[in-house]
């Protein structure tokens, strides 16, 4: 007798189904984005386990159910904890996602490898078990594997098998690097394609919840940036992990874009070492080194990463125009943000520089887009433009409007927290704000325009 099979068009970008071909989706209103899905009715019930399939399902009250879901896993890694909210919740599906190289298998395997009290299978359907072997060598300085025992790997990429091994194995954490290497008997298609990785995260998120044990997916990205394959995966998950990063620095953030089960203002840094991905204790004072005597253009920003406060370096260069058209520049920081503060100086201060090459960089690699930023670029531009260096005890945090108010910002008095620990003397913050603290260990300078602000710096 032959297979039972379907045909169906999906889109790739909302995950949306049509019974045929149409050059627009109906549902997004986006153009060429339906690809043909070929589903196995046959195979369709062989995609969830056997041990796991016709499970008696009732509905009940909602005051018969229990609010406490469990202690949350550890994963031996503070600054993965935090971000997740506190460690991993039983059942629950996390993706993290990032550039190719970044350091994502490296973080997981680490994980893995350092957490005694849990057993983990890391499933990798990209390397061999050889260069797993070979990468965990490299993580521990000892040449060893801190919790080799413990962790299992499996290079699979069938996700039927994969079920069946984990049945067997029992682990407490599952690692799969990385999604877009699965395939699923239920569907007709090649891995990483629209049917395939939205199939493979639906089995995998139904195994977890059924389960209890929490699954962790690596994921690719796209060029521009989002996680590869239809955006319905993202809604499929609990967790959505961006690790991100410049390669030619050694600091990597992880940021959380999406949590059911903790905040998503949270922020994990760590280092790319030899060994690993170390974790950094103290951001702030890694990021701006020595403090000793800086020549113009450099002034610090007391800035706000979710909850963390962060004092993060800004260097301006301002010089002459070579050619007719001005160069304007900048690394770590908005450009249409800087043109608009460039603007505002010269129609509201009085400053020309509309004939000048500006240059901006953020030390350290890091890139930040919170508006509280503004009052340190216009400072360090306004430092090189005049070639009068600022005083490397005071820090600045405050959003410039058009007119050129300096507006009240965020979180205030935990950067000001952050500045005194770090031994700044002064700290400049828009005037209006509330809940500053009636007294405190460094000098808090309120100002109302930048015009204001100009005139105590530069006299």
């Amino acid at each position: 007798m032959a297979a039972k099979l379907r045909t169906q068009y999906v889109c790739r970008n909302c995950g949306a189904v049509h019974a045929q071909w149409m050059g627009q989706c109906s549902t997004c209103k986006e153009w060429n984005t339906l690809e043909e899905e070929v589903r196995d009715r046959v195979e369709e019930r062989r995609g969830t386990p056997a041990h796991l399939r016709d499970r008696d399902q009732r509905p009940v009250a909602i005051a018969e159910i229990s609010a406490e879901g469990g202690p949350r896993i550890s994963l031996g890694d503070r600054e993965l904890d935090r971000v997740l909210g506190g460690g991993v919740v039983p059942g629950s599906l996390i993706l993290i996602g990032g550039d190719p190289g970044i350091g994502k298998s490296t973080l997981m395997l680490q994980t893995a490898l350092h957490t005694p009290r849990l057993s983990t299978l890391y499933v990798s359907g990209e390397e061999s078990a050889q260069q797993v072997k070979m990468r965990a060598d490299r993580l521990d300085a000892e040449g060893g594997t801190a919790n080799g025992a413990k962790c299992f790997v499996l290079t699979e990429t069938n996700t039927q098998n994969i079920f069946k091994q984990i049945h067997e194995l029992q682990p407490g954490l599952v690692i799969v690097d990385s999604v877009q290497t699965l395939h699923t008997a239920v569907l007709d298609g090649s891995p990483g394609t629209v049917g395939q990785v939205r199939e493979c995260t639906g089995e995998l998120m139904r195994y977890a919840k059924a389960t209890g044990i929490p699954v962790v997916l690596i994921g690719h990205i796209t060029k521009d940036g989002a996680i590869a394959g239809p955006k319905v995966l993202e809604h499929m998950v609990d967790c959505v992990l961006q690790f991100e990063g410049d390669r030619d620095h050694a600091y990597r953030l992880l940021r959380p874009l999406k949590n059911r089960f903790g905040s998503t203002n949270e922020l994990g840094i760590y280092e790319m070492r030899g060994s690993g991905l170390a974790i950094v204790e103290d951001p702030s004072q890694v990021l701006l080194g020595d403090r000793g005597p800086r020549p113009s253009g450099v002034c610090v920003a007391a800035a706000l990463e979710g909850m963390r406060p962060l004092l993060i370096e800004v260097q301006a260069l301002v010089s002459s125009a070579v050619y007719g058209t001005p160069q304007r520049s900048a690394t770590g920081y908005d450009l249409r943000r800087m043109n608009m503060l460039l603007a505002v100086l010269e129609k509201r201060c009085g400053f020309r520089l509309g004939q000048k090459d500006v240059f901006l960089n953020l030390a350290g690699g890091f890139r930040v887009e919170e508006p509280a930023m503004d009052l340190a670029v216009a400072c360090a531009v306004l430092s090189s433009n005049a070639d009068i260096p600022l005083p490397m005890d005071c820090c600045f945090a405050g959003e410039v409007g058009l007119t050129g108010e300096v507006r009240p910002v965020t979180r205030t008095e935990q950067r000001i927290s952050e500045a005194a620990k770090l031994g700044f003397e002064r700290i400049y913050v828009p005037k209006g704000t509330k809940g500053l603290p009636p007294r405190s260990a460094i000098e808090v300078v309120p100002v109302a325009r930048l015009d204001e602000l100009v005139a105590l710096l530069f006299g």
